[in-house]
């Protein structure tokens, strides 16, 4: 049980940290104010070759590991919520699969641009009447000669107004259930059908754009079919366990940053003649957030080397993601506090990753849900 990184692995945290301090961090605010996706930001992490940290470098990757990968999200997220959240979904929603089931002419053609950072991905799941029932959608996919005709809407999809390809979820037999899902790649700038129809203001990650999209007679040639038919759900659950210690990581990261923020600000306000640092309360209180803060980090590291060992997290990643994504609002919220009113304007972080961390309770399956799967491992 060895609790150091790896010295790369430091290595890559250490560059990522260095990049987010002087890159990110300066215009933090400023893109959430402006509601602007910062393609710059992302062109420069292509340029670290960060956008495909897990992925092979056979196809244009880092070729790290899901810890690699975690610490990065981590990273970004101590930052801006917003950045890492559109990080986390292209890299472990919307390109990891790819790897995991596509052929070898589909990594060629839309693996290596994700992982190279050429462009962001989307992944389409969710849909207006379907959201912790993520199975029960009405999206369908049916053949028609060597085409499939994609039509429905699909809802809270991160990075699609800006996408370059959607690994869109449509069910191609509607007898079948479970089997009858099916995954296709979408790609939003040249195939007909394709709309965005709306781009949601959010009480946070508002630099993240969140959109609903539309499918009429959207056609697909039959090699955008990722796998087989009806392994569409599958492929979903094994996505999702990846995706869970992705959030968890992120929300990771808003812990921390808001802890620093915190901590930073108790040892520099004085009142009564010394530091509001050494008034028990205030203590006691960021003592609280370290102490939650690293707990979440240690579930989230254990889940990632778990999945990179190829064992089954399913446990796990829903432990680690049920944990930190408590953590980062209850230590953002903590934050506020510390900070008093200075807290509650919008010139000091910790407002912004308070309403940042509420996502983290809903996206990737709920807090609700994370126990639901968590009794189940349990067999409760």
């Amino acid at each position: 049980m060895d609790f150091d990184l790896p010295s790369e692995h430091r290595m890559i945290r250490d560059t990522v940290r260095e990049f987010c301090d002087e890159e990110i961090e300066p215009i933090a605010w400023d893109i959430e104010e402006e509601r602007r996706f910062p393609e710059e930001v992302f062109d420069e992490l292509a340029d670290l070759d960060m956008m495909g940290v897990p992925i092979s470098e056979e196809y244009g990757g880092l070729g790290g590991d899901q810890l690699m990968y975690a610490l990065v999200t981590e990273e970004l997220g101590r930052v801006s919520g917003s950045i890492g959240l559109s990080y986390a979904a292209h890299t472990s929603l919307a390109t990891k699969p790819i790897e995991l089931f596509g052929t070898e002419a589909q990594k060629e053609r839309w693996l290596e641009p994700l992982a190279t950072g050429e462009y962001v991905g989307a992944w389409a799941l969710t849909e207006p009447s379907s959201g912790s029932d993520a199975s029960d959608m009405d999206t369908t996919a049916r053949k028609e000669g060597d085409e499939y005709v994609i039509d429905g809407t699909k809802q809270f999809i991160t990075n699609a107004s800006v996408a370059g390809s959607i690994l869109v979820k449509a069910v191609t037999d509607s007898e079948a259930g479970y089997d009858g899902i099916s995954t296709f790649i979408v790609d939003p700038r040249e195939d007909d059908g394709f709309e965005v129809v709306t781009e949601w203001e959010k009480m946070g990650l508002n630099a993240s754009p969140t959109c609903e999209i539309k499918f009429t007679n959207c056609r697909v040639p039959e090699d955008r079919l990722l796998g087989e038919e009806g392994e569409g759900w599958k492929q979903t659950m094994k996505t999702l366990n990846g995706g869970r210690i992705s959030i968890a990581a992120l929300s990771v990261g808003l812990g921390q940053g808001a802890f620093e923020a915190a901590r930073d600000y108790a040892t520099e306000r004085e009142q009564f003649g010394k530091p509001i640092s050494k008034f028990d309360a205030v203590r006691d209180m960021v003592v609280e957030m370290d102490r939650k803060v690293e707990r979440s980090r240690l579930l989230t590291h254990k889940s990632a080397t778990q999945y990179d060992d190829g064992e089954d997290v399913t446990h796990s990643s829903a432990l680690a993601k049920y944990d930190a994504s408590e953590t980062a609002r209850e230590v953002a919220e903590d934050a506020v506090q510390v900070l008093g009113g200075y807290g509650y304007t919008t010139d000091f972080a910790p407002q912004r990753f308070y309403r940042d961390a509420k996502l983290m309770e809903i996206g990737e399956g709920t807090s609700e849900i994370q126990r639901m799967i968590i009794g189940r491992q349990l067999g409760l």
